[in-house]
C-alpha cells in the first residue's frame, strides 16, 4: 500500500505566508518520508481552503520538491474556462517535471458554486461537458468541441502536458453516483467518510470500473493499474494522551471550517450537496473510522484492520489541518514515516 498526504491548508492563527511557508516545510517533509503525492483541495470564500487557486499553489510546491507527485484532489470544473485550465495543467506537469495528476470534481458545496454564478442542480452536467471538453483538448493540436456549454472552433494547442497524452486523472466521491462515473471512466478513485460509507463507494466503483475493464492511465506501482484509496484523518504522538490533545483542538476547528459557509447559510437541512459525509465531532471521527489517532502501535492497528474491509491500496492520510502546530505536524509524520508505514507497507 502507497501512501499520500491530503491538505485544505485552512486558515489558522498565524500570517498566511508563514502558513504557506510550513505547508512547503512539510510537503518537503512528507517527500523524505517518500509519500506518493500530495493531494490539495479547492475551496472557495471559506476559512477551509487556504488555496482556491491550486495550481499557483501546486507550482510553489513544484519547486520545492523534487520527487513526491503533485495533484488537486479535486479541480473544480464547473468553475474554469476548460482552454484555461488545459493551458494551467500544461504549465504545472512542466514546471514539476512530470508529477501532476489531475483530480476532478463538480464542487460539493452549492455556495460556493452558487458564489461563481453556477446552478448548483446544474453542476454535475457543467461538469461532464468541462471534462469531455478538457479530454478533447489534450488529444491532439487543435481544440475543437461541441458541448451544451462549452464549444471551441480550431483552438490551436500551443501548450501540451509533458506527460502524454495527458497526466492521470483521479475523482474522490462520497456517494455511489460519483463512485460509478469515477468507475465508468476508468479514475483513479478516493473515498471518505465513515468505514461503511466509504465501503459501499468503493464497492460501486470497482464494480463499474470491472464493467469498463480497464482504467484511462494505468499506473504499473498499483496492483490492477489503478488507485483505490481512502481517505483518512492520521495523527501519530509518543502517547494515545499526546495524540488526543493534538488532535481533538485540531480536528474541531477543522470541523467548525468545514461547517463554516452552511453556518453561515443558516443551513440546518444538511441538504443533499451540503451533508458532509463524515462526524460532527471529534468523537464521531473516531467512532466511525474516519480519524485515526494515538500511539504508532495503535494507529498501525486500526490502518491493518481497516484496510482488508474496504480492499483499498492507497491510503491518503490527512496530517496537517485545523490550527494544528508546524512542531506538532512534523512529530506526527516523523512517527508515521519511522514507526507505521514500514509495518504497513505489505497491506
Amino acid at each position: 500500500m502507497k501512501i499520500g498526504l491530503f491538505d485544505h491548508v485552512e486558515k489558522a492563527d498565524r500570517p498566511l505566508g508563514t502558513l504557506f511557508n510550513e505547508r512547503l516545510t512539510f510537503a518537503a517533509a512528507a517527500e523524505e518520508a517518500d509519500f506518493y503525492c500530495l493531494h490539495v483541495a479547492e475551496h472557495h470564500a471559506s476559512p477551509l481552503n487556504m488555496v482556491p487557486a491550486p495550481n499557483v499553489y501546486l507550482a510553489a510546491v513544484a519547486r520545492e520538491t523534487r520527487r513526491i507527485r503533485l495533484g488537486p484532489l479535486v479541480y473544480l470544473l464547473p468553475l474554469y474556462s476548460p482552454l484555461r485550465l488545459l493551458e494551467e495543467i500544461a504549465m504545472v506537469d512542466h514546471l514539476s517535471g512530470g508529477r501532476l495528476e489531475i483530480g476532478i470534481g463538480r464542487g460539493v458545496s452549492p455556495f460556493e458554486v452558487g458564489y461563481h454564478k453556477i446552478d448548483p442542480e446544474k453542476s454535475r452536467d457543467i461538469f461532464i461537458d468541462s471534462y469531455r471538453c478538457i479530454r478533447a483538448g489534450m488529444a491532439g493540436d487543435t481544440l475543437d468541441y461541441e458541448g451544451p456549454y462549452h464549444t471551441y472552433r480550431n483552438v490551436p494547442i500551443v501548450l501540451r502536458p509533458l506527460q502524454q497524452p495527458h497526466p492521470p486523472f483521479w475523482y474522490g466521491s462520497s456517494n455511489t453516483t460519483g463512485a460509478t462515473w469515477a468507475g465508468e471512466n476508468g479514475m483513479h478513485f478516493v473515498a471518505n467518510g465513515p468505514v461503511e460509507l466509504a465501503k459501499t463507494n468503493i464497492a460501486a466503483f470497482k464494480t463499474a470500473l470491472a464493467k469498463r475493464g480497464a482504467p484511462l492511465s494505468p499506473k504499473a506501482e498499483f496492483p490492477g493499474g489503478t488507485v483505490i484509496g481512502v481517505s483518512r484523518y492520521v495523527i501519530v504522538a509518543d502517547t494515545d494522551e499526546a495524540a488526543e490533545r493534538i488532535a481533538r483542538p485540531a480536528l474541531e476547528a477543522h470541523l467548525a471550517s468545514l461547517n463554516w459557509l452552511r453556518v453561515r447559510h443558516n443551513d440546518t437541512g444538511l441538504t443533499s450537496r451540503a451533508k458532509i459525509p463524515t462526524g460532527h465531532t471529534y468523537a464521531d471521527l473516531i467512532r466511525e473510522g474516519a480519524a485515526i489517532v494515538g500511539t504508532p502501535d495503535k494507529v498501525v492497528k486500526e490502518i491493518a484492520r481497516q484496510t482488508p474491509e474496504l480492499g483499498v491500496n492507497y491510503l491518503l492520510t490527512y496530517m496537517f489541518l485545523g490550527d494544528m502546530s508546524l512542531t506538532d505536524a512534523l512529530r506526527s509524520l516523523q512517527l508515521f514515516k519511522t514507526e507505521v508505514m514500514p509495518r504497513i507497507a505489505s497491506l
